[in-house]
């Protein structure tokens, strides 16, 4: 999230804990980091739904929402498919014959 949306947050927290969450200089420096880490929408909802349930302010691990981190094993597995579909159908059997041949004399 950025700068003003942490912000935000903390303004939300400040509002809704009217008198239980008071927003200082310091506060402020520790929180906003570690909110910029985090997705807005997400955190807001989560925000949302403790405020209707607890009458006590929100640690920061009760509200935080972070966005699931790109697997780059994944996005690898998947160019290499697209590349191996590009392939023609007789270089795959000539591959795969080779590749037999090869497993039988290793066995032998």
């Amino acid at each position: 999230m950025t700068y003003e949306e942490a912000v935000e947050v903390l303004e939300t927290m400040e509002d809704l804990y009217h008198g239980k969450f008071k927003l200082t200089k310091r506060r402020v420096q520790f929180l906003i980091p570690l909110l910029e880490k985090m997705e807005f929408d997400g955190v807001m909802g989560k925000l949302f739904n403790h405020a209707s349930a607890y009458p006590f302010p929100p640690t920061i691990a009760d509200i935080a929402h972070h966005l699931p981190e790109q697997n780059e094993n994944l996005e690898q597995v998947k160019q290499w498919e697209e590349e191996a579909a590009k392939v023609p159908e007789e270089v795959k059997l000539r591959f795969e014959e080779m590749f037999e041949e090869l497993v039988r004399k290793v066995s032998s």
